[in-house]
């Protein structure tokens, strides 16, 4: 059997089912990789400052979030990545024409272009995002990360034309009008592979588990990509493994079918 190091965990869709719970399989499957000394992250296109409750249920305190942006292993940072400040105005720019919202995400808060348009309060309910304020333009070089809400798939090209940048929907019913707004050089895997450089781990001793197209790049980086059964339907030619659903034990099956799991 391969020597697993480390394993990655979306949040959404991964760990969370769509009624915000957790399956005690779930918590089971972590608890159990803990005790075989495995380096578990959560790697979420979530602001930090929203999940630390998730980490303390699952008792993981190493995180990647802003979909690659800030990554810290055990209180220390070790991937720091602000978007372009320039890059930053012309979204707002973009937005204001379109009619979109912008949530942009700092390290400690989280930024409304339009705090009380029904799209953004929505947005917010659903992604437990409690530290809001409105944007404004001094906040412009903290920016970590942005999701576009309120967009036409006709518009999408708008944000896109810009080099290496790219545009991920959010993999969630109902809110898939609300996309990630991902860098070529900033992402999930980006990430991970410096994570793992880091602790001196070889990627193929790292898994894996994702289900949204923000999560492409981290399940391609690892020995063992497993796409939930839920996944965004182009997400599994990303993955060599396809498990159960979020709501059917997804990553505990997908653990045992490597044998990390015995029952």
């Amino acid at each position: 059997m391969a020597n697993f190091q480390a394993l990655f965990l979306d949040i959404d869709g991964t760990i969370l089912q769509p009624d915000d719970t957790m399956q005690e399989s779930t918590k089971t499957a972590v608890k159990l990789m803990k005790e075989k000394g495995l380096e578990i992250f959560l790697a979420t296109g979530r602001p930090l400052h929203e999940i630390a409750d998730i980490g303390e249920i699952l008792k993981i305190n190493s995180f990647i979030g802003y979909n690659g942006a800030l990554a810290i292993y055990d209180g220390q940072d070790i991937v720091k990545s602000p978007m372009d400040p320039n890059l930053v105005d012309l979204y707002i720019k973009i937005a204001a024409e379109k009619n979109n919202e912008l949530v942009l995400y700092t390290s400690s808060h989280n930024l409304l272009s339009n705090p009380d348009s029904e799209v953004t309060k929505q947005f917010c309910k659903k992604f437990h995002l409690r530290s809001n304020k409105q944007y404004t333009e001094d906040e412009k070089a903290n920016i970590l990360g942005i999701t576009v809400m309120n967009l036409n798939e006709e518009d999408i090209h708008l944000y896109e034309g810009f080099p290496e940048i790219h545009l991920s929907q959010v993999n969630i019913e109902g809110f898939r009008h609300s996309y990630d707004v991902i860098s070529d050089q900033v992402n999930k895997g980006m990430a991970i592979s410096t994570v793992l450089k880091r602790l001196n781990i070889d990627a193929k001793n790292a898994i894996a588990f994702g289900d949204g197209m923000n999560d492409k790049e981290m399940l391609s980086v690892v020995g063992e990509g497993f796409a939930m059964g839920n996944a965004h339907e182009k997400l599994f030619a990303y993955a060599k493994h396809t498990t159960t659903s979020v709501s059917d034990s997804g990553i505990y099956n997908g653990l045992k079918t490597l044998g990390l799991i015995e029952e």
